[in-house]
């Protein structure tokens, strides 16, 4: 059983239902209609296991901040991958996919600025929420519903959620930090160093690396910077290149190691207790979607990166003469920006940040990332498959410089297997297929 579990969850798509399931599962029980039920959630979610420098540990505070610094070590592994390796070796190539991500980081703050100068009773307190991209969720979806699309538009989304990801560690570590302390942080920082010159030089005992990985993340944790950035950290210090003894660089080796815990245990773990809100007992569901902080977050995800994401490539493309991918054209983009909108776990988790306790916003907003992330979704799905319709149409092309140009970034994410050519499809100058090298004729 946990072994075909470990299976399905090297599916993206299948790793994203998982986390819809928690988070369903914690609505369900947290607005059930009798109030017992309700309370026991609240109950649960609440209950302190123990103190930290003066922190009460309650079960959703230490799936917040321990459990989530598994999932931030993958993240900080890919990052340094996807620089050393990956689609981001070459900044000159990446230009528009990472201009892009910054783009579609501006354009949900402005919808959610907007939105709140609009309104009589404005909460500026969530406006960093609906600025990330689920890497993974967003990718199970393009995989589900993007189908006979061009492979570039994969490698487009994967470089611009990478630096998403960059860009939102970077907020959570600068504006979610609290009572810095910088003896804790330079503590932190040495930790972290060790950690990094026992993994270049092989040295990955679990008994010693997570020992000294637990020391640099209470000491995170102590600084007033959100412990998950120690995670971070940790993951960009593991060698991205092999050895020419490994057959896996040891970046790989350990997210194939830890991927199942964390997509498998610990996200749904997250899930399950940030998303858990009492919408019955705060004001009910048109109250939450009345909140001008909640309309900003459920506005901002599908609307603001769609607009930014867009907006953007348009006008790197059109004005500043940039090129997108092989056979990628504005369209695709335009699709992809929505499911760019999947914000999900960063997003939940800088809800749970943004608001003091016993704002009703707080709850509102988390709900609204839900909701923000269902939108984003659907919309999404529609608008990739009418693109895949739409490149149907045409001849498919080969696209060997793109594999060639990202090959190892297409096999870690399994879009190609060893020896294994896949079709990417396009239009040709004029609109009539091409024959040639590379080409077949229908």
């Amino acid at each position: 059983m946990i072994a075909r579990y470990h299976q399905a969850l090297k599916n993206e798509t299948t790793a994203g239902v998982v986390l819809i399931i928690g988070a369903v599962l914690a609505l369900i029980w947290a607005n059930f209609p009798v109030q017992g039920a309700r309370n026991a959630y609240d109950s649960l979610a609440n209950t302190s296991l123990f103190e930290l420098h003066g922190h009460g540990m309650s079960l959703s505070l230490i799936s917040a901040d321990f459990l989530l610094a598994l999932f931030f070590f993958i993240v900080g592994m890919e990052l340094k991958q996807e620089f050393v390796v990956g689609s981001l070796r070459d900044i000159r190539k990446a230009l528009v996919p990472i201009l892009a991500a910054v783009f579609g980081m501006i354009g949900p703050v402005l919808v959610y600025v907007t939105i709140q100068l609009l309104s009589a009773d404005p909460n500026w307190n969530g406006w960093a929420v609906p600025v990330a991209t689920d890497i993974a969720f967003a990718l199970g979806v393009l995989g589900l519903f993007g189908k006979g699309l061009p492979i570039a538009l994969r490698t487009f989304l994967m470089t611009l959620a990478v630096v998403d990801d960059l860009l939102g560690i970077l907020i959570i570590a600068v504006f979610f930090s609290d009572n810095l302390n910088f003896i804790y942080l330079g503590l932190s920082i040495l930790v972290v160093a060790a950690f990094g010159t026992l993994a270049q030089k092989r040295i990955i005992k679990w008994y010693l690396l997570w020992p000294i990985g637990l020391v640099a993340w209470y000491f995170m944790f102590s600084s007033g910077i959100h412990a998950t950035i120690a995670g971070v950290l940790m993951g960009m210090t593991i060698p991205a290149k092999k050895l020419a003894t490994e057959k896996l660089p040891l970046t790989e080796e350990l997210t194939e190691k830890l991927e199942f815990y964390s997509a498998g245990i610990i996200l749904p773990v997250f899930a399950f207790f940030a998303a858990g809100v009492n919408v019955v007992d705060s004001g009910g569901v048109m109250a939450m979607l009345t909140d001008p902080a909640a309309m900003g977050i459920y506005l901002g995800l599908p609307l603001g990166k769609m607009i930014g994401i867009t907006g953007g490539v348009a006008l790197m493309v059109y004005v500043f003469k940039l090129q997108l991918g092989k056979n990628l054209y504005m369209g695709d983009v335009n699709a992809m920006a929505f499911i760019a909108g999947i914000g999900f776990t960063v997003s939940l988790l800088i809800a749970t940040l943004s608001f003091p306790d016993h704002d009703p916003a707080g709850p509102h907003a988390r709900v609204a990332v839900l909701l923000g992330t269902l939108i984003s979704l659907v919309v999404g799905a529609f608008f990739l498959r009418g693109r895949a319709k739409w490149h149907r149409h045409h001849a498919p092309v080969y696209d060997y410089e793109h594999m060639t140009e990202n090959r190892a970034t297409l096999e870690r994410h399994e879009v190609l297997a060893d020896d294994t050519i896949e079709e990417s499809w396009g239009e040709v100058p004029g609109g009539e297929p091409e024959v040639g090298p590379g080409h077949y004729d229908r």
